[in-house]
């Protein structure tokens, strides 16, 4: 009987031992799938309407196309530290202090003096590791007529698109579930000019390279190409380079947005024998030759693209809110995820 009865109470303690065990287990599951139903709380915080607000500011004749080193551009650097001081969103350069200055010695071609403009949300649990969030903040300026080239797509789309990021990363931060990893908001300048602003800052990193674990970068989803157009489906984004150095990026990618967005994923510009090039042709690349995963968000050209009647009037405000949101959901998971991704593929 004493056999029985200790078999029981062995029986019994390990019992309760696995019971609490995968209660516990539960338990963990829970918070994290809570966690991450919080992005959505989050999210809904980027909205057409103040996305439209931003753009019909910064794409406006008063900043002149926006020309890097011209009046236009300093103006709209200066719109950028503004909304970044309204926000509570400190420069991770000192305090006060958004613009990261690039010398006239650095262009090519009699261009002068610009900046990058930084901002960041520092990570509560791994603030050493940091995701990029990067759009340009320039154009190409005004004519010789004076028609102003005011760029809403290129690249007043996702600049903007970028604030609204930030709000919402903020909005977290304030409630206490801000990001593990630290997010860095870079407004890059000369990029129209042949990637200057991403490549000084690749050359002279605020954070060390090595501890970037991925770059999202944002050029140009506030339109629809002629291809979709052509298709009647207004629904999709161009990928490109998710894949090329992880393929745990690539994943994750997928993932959030069969989770949140169920935008088409279209990788046609993906294609390493793409004769547009596009995935050498924007600010991620300073980051991929460098080995660390980007992925470059893209609606594709149209035909106001580089003329003077990309406006933003003619922005497709609703997608572009489904587009942004795409990009803070897959900053949101890179960020708050146990393990940095693992860059497993080749950029070249």
């Amino acid at each position: 009987m004493k056999e029985i009865l200790l078999l029981f109470s062995v029986l019994l303690i390990g019992s309760c031992g696995s019971s609490h065990k995968s209660s516990h287990s539960q338990s963990t599951a829970n918070k994290a799938d809570k966690f991450m139903d919080r992005a959505t709380f989050y999210a809904e915080s980027i909205t057409s309407a103040e996305l439209k607000t931003y753009l019909y500011t910064y794409a406006s004749d008063e900043f002149e196309g926006r020309n890097t080193g011209e009046p236009g551009q300093k103006k709209a650097v200066a719109y950028l530290q503004k909304q970044y001081e309204k926000m509570g969103i400190p420069s991770p350069i000192a305090k006060g202090d958004y613009f990261q200055e690039i010398p006239a010695s650095y262009f090519r071609g009699g261009i002068k003096a610009s900046e990058n403009v930084l901002a960041y949300i520092e990570g509560s649990e791994k603030p050493e590791e940091v995701i990029v969030i990067s759009s340009h903040l320039d154009h190409i300026g005004v004519d010789g007529e004076g028609n102003v080239f005011n760029g809403a797509d290129d690249d007043g789309s996702g600049t903007v698109s970028m604030l609204e990021m930030a709000q919402a990363f903020a909005m977290a931060k304030k409630k206490g579930e801000g990001p593990k990893r630290t997010i860095l908001f870079l407004h890059v300048t000369g990029e129209e000019k042949g990637l200057y602003g991403s490549r000084y800052y690749t050359e002279h990193p605020v954070f060390p390279l090595e501890n970037t674990i991925a770059n999202l970068n944002i050029d140009m989803i506030g339109r629809v190409d002629e291809a979709h157009e052509a298709t009647g489906n207004p629904n999709y984004i161009y990928l490109i380079g998710s894949d090329r150095l992880s393929t745990e990026l690539h994943a994750i990618s997928e993932q959030v947005n069969a989770t949140y967005t169920n935008l088409e994923l279209d990788y046609k510009y993906n294609d390493e024998g793409d004769l547009n090039r596009f995935y050498y042709r924007s600010d991620h690349y300073n980051f991929a030759k460098n080995n660390i995963p980007i992925i470059f968000y893209f609606n594709g050209t149209h035909e106001d693209y580089h003329r003077i009647t990309d406006t933003p009037d003619k922005i497709a405000y609703e997608l572009m809110t489904t587009r942004a949101k795409l990009v803070f959901y897959t900053a949101w998971e890179l960020a708050n995820r146990q393990e940095r991704i693992q860059v497993d593929g080749i950029g070249e």
